[in-house]
């Protein structure tokens, strides 16, 4: 078992320096010796075979049992190492065709049905908000972050995000927006103080549901922002503006042509929409599975190839597509160390498994958005191609008048006159001609 065990590191492991000790002391040497060296420690052998077989969903369950200790480095350390060298594991072929099959299989299995979407999405996001709250920026913003030059802070960057998304949706003060999956409702209000909208929040966490009216009273916003506890394809209404952030990775490849039809319902025929998710950049693959199994249950990170032929077979003009390269690394970077730094804090809220279980996933997330080939996507969608501007530049333009109205201390709490007093005094698009 060791000798097939060290055989198929070594196929795999070229480059750094990585060494393994067994449980009995023995230590293994592998890679070329450069860079930072890593230690990992098994506490027992039998661990191997199940690495083996599925190393993907073992090493994390290893590390989260303590029976894969970090000796030198941190698990973050490990991952990059493993990553940089193995974009695709090296493994026996018999084993590999039995993988791609249950993985293959799994695709297209995700039940994420009006029934069980919700207990899929209550798995992860109806945690206490306190332990969110422990490394999220003040907003509570769970999706990356746009950082706009090196070395800008997390809370920066995250507004950075929400004004380049709402920069895209050419917002004009008394219009409806719909927020497809509102998290904790930061950008919903954000838009709705900035602009003057109307928003319509929707989430299937209870948590998220629960925190973001109690913010939403809290400015003074429940007339004009509003979250339901409601599963989008149950909405009737139509909206001029649609906004769905993070969300697209749980509905699975399986239902994107449930979900574009129900969009394209959703959205008046002079409407935009601006859909943020995760993709990769290669081609359609499968959800890890220890991600699949600990983290999301029933999420999928799809191919573009995946995700454009469904837009098109239901009618909706894409207007602009931008990839966001490594801001999500950049985000979970500072979420990990944020979180390393009151990791005790979450041990008391769910004790040292949970806390090492987060601790491998964001660490995984961060190495796999740098090295195994993961992005974040923003399409611009319509049904009328005329309703945006014929070049980018309004972008930027709408960035800045945003700017402007954030430094124009808008940002205080709000009385319930706000949209007449302040916000619908200033009309981030109104000098833009429309072709």
């Amino acid at each position: 078992m060791i000798k097939n065990f060290t055989t198929f590191v070594s196929e795999n492991i070229k480059t750094g320096d990585l060494v393994i000790i067994e449980a009995n002391g023995c230590q293994h040497h592998f890679g070329d010796g450069t860079g930072k060296r890593v230690t990992i420690r098994f506490t027992d052998n039998n661990i191997l075979l199940a690495i083996l077989l599925k190393p993907e969903l073992a090493a994390g369950e290893a590390f989260m049992d303590g029976r894969l200790l970090m000796v030198e480095g941190d698990i973050y350390d490990f991952l990059a190492l493993i990553f940089r060298n193995t974009y695709t594991l090296k493994t026996s072929r018999p084993i590999k065709l039995i993988r791609q099959l249950i993985n293959f299989t799994k695709r297209f299995n995700a039940n994420n049905k009006l029934g069980n979407a919700q207990k899929n999405i209550a798995y992860h996001y109806d945690l206490d908000q306190s332990f969110y709250r422990l490394f999220l920026d003040e907003d509570c913003q769970y999706s990356c972050a746009y950082f706009e030059y090196p070395g800008e802070t997390l809370d920066a960057a995250q507004s950075a995000k929400k004004r380049h998304i709402a920069a895209k949706l050419l917002l004009k003060s008394n219009q409806h927006v719909l927020d497809i999956g509102s998290g904790w409702g930061g950008l919903g209000l954000y838009l709705a103080r900035l602009s003057g909208v109307e928003v319509t929040g929707v989430t299937l966490s209870k948590e998220q549901y629960i925190s973001s009216n109690k913010e939403a009273e809290r400015l003074n916003l429940a007339h004009h922002v509003r979250f339901f506890l409601k599963d989008y394809r149950l909405l009737d209404e139509t909206f001029d503006r649609i906004v769905s952030v993070g969300m697209l990775e749980h509905v699975g490849i399986g239902s994107y042509e449930e979900y574009f039809a129900k969009v394209k319902s959703l959205l008046k025929p002079d409407g935009v929409m601006l859909l943020h998710a995760i993709g990769q950049f290669d081609s359609p693959t499968y959800t890890n599975p220890w991600i699949q199994k600990y983290i999301f249950p029933g999420g999928y990170i799809p191919a573009l190839s995946e995700v454009l032929p469904a837009i098109e077979r239901h009618g909706l003009v894409v207007c602009d597509i931008e990839i966001l390269r490594l801001h999500y690394a950049e985000t979970l970077r500072a979420w990990r160390e944020r979180f390393l730094a009151r990791r005790e804090e979450a041990v008391a809220l769910y004790g040292e498994r949970f806390a090492r279980m987060w601790e491998f996933y964001l660490a995984a997330s961060e190495t796999a958005f740098r090295y195994q080939g993961l992005m974040v996507f923003q399409i611009q969608l319509a049904r009328d191609q005329t309703v945006v501007p014929l070049t980018r530049n309004y972008i930027a333009k709408n960035e800045e008048a945003l700017k402007t109205l954030e430094n124009a201390k808008l940002f205080s709490v709000l009385t319930p006159e706000y949209s007449s007093a302040k916000s619908s005094d200033v009309d981030i698009n109104s000098d833009i001609d429309i072709f």
